[in-house]
């Protein structure tokens, strides 16, 4: 099987890796002893609220990814659009997959109730996230879209916290 992707979500991909797994590690091996780390209660809830940040956040993920595929014409790469989607939850935020994914690495630290995974690693990653979101993603969607990007930069927020933004974001994809 071959996958057709561009260059720039090949790194993203892989930075996102390397964020989660060797964040982990590191924390994990600076816990190890930790009277915290031992605490079974402490891990018990710390799973299950980060089973609940990770479930928002790949609810998100989906959500942000079904209506993106509205910007996809024609035979370009997977996780690539040629036309600017402003409709769905995109008309809410800019960027809702990003901003949902941003949950990950405080989700995953929960999952394995690692203290410095939880206080220090992942609010640095999620603050990593968000620089590259600004810095990157907004240059590029700017590059590729140009005019028309910038009309809608000026007129939807980069996320949005309003109660319906928010409940569109992380709804169940399930149908009932």
């Amino acid at each position: 099987m071959k996958l057709h992707t561009s260059v720039s979500v090949v790194i993203r991909l892989f930075l996102w890796f390397v964020m989660l797994i060797g964040g982990a590690v590191y924390s994990i091996s600076k816990d190890w002893h930790a009277p915290l780390f031992a605490n079974g209660l402490f891990h018990i809830v710390s799973a299950l609220v980060g089973i609940v940040v990770l479930t928002l956040a790949f609810r998100a993920a989906a959500n942000g990814g079904r209506e993106l595929t509205k910007g996809r014409v024609g035979d370009i790469p997977r996780m690539e659009t040629n036309r600017l989607v402003t409709t769905g939850i995109f008309s809410c935020m800019r960027h809702p997959m990003l901003f949902g994914l941003t949950l990950l690495p405080i989700g995953w630290a929960l999952l394995l109730g690692s203290p410095t995974f939880i206080t220090r690693i992942a609010p640095l990653e999620m603050l990593f996230i968000l620089i590259m979101v600004i810095v990157f993603e907004e240059m590029e969607v700017k590059g590729k879209f140009g005019d028309a990007y910038e009309t809608y930069r000026q007129n939807v927020p980069m996320v949005s916290f309003q109660k319906k933004c928010l409940k569109a974001l992380f709804k169940s994809g399930k149908k009932v």
